[in-house]
């Protein structure tokens, strides 16, 4: 679950190179864990958080490990796949009180 909300976000903040992409911006504060070209990582509470970076990315100061840092982000969908309806099922067979009833037989 962490793997994948971390993967989702990094994905998502592609759209960061794009302002007129952007939506709604959170944001994430906590001590740096890992800092690359392409990525920082944070821990916030228990989980780490891995965003992805750009050479757009706007950073105020240095980033070094260990250092508290807010990073505000954007999320927003690279790619939407719909996958089609199900089948439709049968109708069921008519219960014995929704059929109509028998004529009865005369003696």
């Amino acid at each position: 679950m962490k793997r994948s909300t971390l993967l989702a976000i990094s994905f998502a903040l592609v759209g960061l190179a794009a302002p007129s992409f952007a939506g709604t911006t959170y944001q994430a504060t906590g001590p740096v864990f890992e800092v690359t070209d392409s990525k920082i990582v944070i821990q916030k509470d228990t989980e780490k958080w891995e965003i992805a970076r750009t050479p757009e990315t706007k950073i105020t100061g240095e980033i070094k490990v260990g250092s508290k840092v807010t990073v505000m982000y954007t999320m927003s969908a690279s790619s939407i796949e719909v996958k089609p309806d199900k089948a439709a099922k049968p109708d069921k067979p008519a219960k014995a009180a929704d059929a109509p009833a028998k004529p009865e037989k005369k003696k």
